[in-house]
């Protein structure tokens, strides 16, 4: 064995004492490494703090601590060199109802280009290839406001997959997707992380986070698990914060989560 062989430094990694909202504190202390190259999903039940970890991770939520991308404080990135290298699919966005999907697309490509520079053919293939990926480059010249949440949520993960970063941060990427499109989606982060992009996803759907390499449980603000999704410790973590309200069981070769009543229930 090659004892100079270091593994690669974590894509993301934080140093957190606290982070609050409206002066309560809403997580923290915590520490943790999100791995290069693979695909790690954020679980835990509502009010868990997976959101606010997610956009504290993204820099968009101030914390009392420090955030790292790439080994360096997220704090000390160039606004265009930070904003090309991680990119960002927020929670329910809203607004931009009078912009074509296209335009909003291109959005994603603002950090590629000079100020006030019209669109290269490089931004302009990015964005056709991110709305094919998505399906939604038919309607690229509809204004948003015409579209469906459904719709609207795959537009926006478009523009998230035209900045074409290294590092991407996503909040419920699923919501308002019909299972097909989630399939989809499922596909088009398996082809990231076989390109060596960093994926980092909070979700609800429990039997498509056990598909992740890597799970972080939490609950009450605070990581109570973090290690590989098929591994018994994460899946006795999950039992542990959804009360014993699910078990896990293993259906072609793959792990799936089910609900169990409440003893006593109807």
């Amino acid at each position: 064995m090659n004892s100079s062989f270091k593994s690669p430094a974590p894509a993301l990694r934080a140093e957190l004492r606290a982070v609050h909202l409206g002066g309560q504190r809403i997580l923290g202390p915590l520490s943790l490494q999100v791995p290069a190259g693979r695909w790690t999903a954020i679980v835990g039940p509502n009010g868990a703090g997976k959101s606010t970890l997610l956009r504290t991770l993204g820099g968009v939520q101030p914390c009392d601590g420090q955030v790292f991308l790439q080994d360096q404080a997220l704090s000390q990135w160039p606004a265009k060199a930070r904003a090309r290298t991680l990119s960002w699919l927020g929670q329910a966005e809203a607004g931009a109802d009078d912009l074509p999907a296209g335009d909003v697309v291109m959005l994603g490509r603002l950090p590629h280009q000079a100020w006030l520079a019209a669109p290269s053919a490089a931004d302009h293939a990015a964005v056709q290839d991110a709305m094919q990926q998505t399906q939604c480059w038919a309607w690229r010249h509809r204004v948003m406001g015409q579209l469906s949440g459904g719709e609207r949520q795959r537009v926006l993960l478009a523009r998230a997959l035209a900045v074409q970063a290294d590092v991407l941060l996503m909040d419920e990427p699923l919501a308002h997707l019909d299972p097909p499109h989630q399939a989809d989606w499922l596909g088009i982060v398996q082809q990231l992380r076989g390109r060596g992009v960093t994926v980092l996803s909070v979700l609800h759907e429990l039997n498509m986070a056990l598909l992740a390499d890597e799970l972080i449980v939490m609950a009450g603000g605070q990581v109570l698990h973090q290690g590989p999704a098929n591994d018994a410790a994460a899946h006795d973590a999950l039992v542990r914060v959804f009360d014993g309200r699910i078990r896990l069981h293993p259906v072609d070769a793959q792990w799936v989560a089910l609900p169990c009543a409440r003893e006593g229930s109807l």
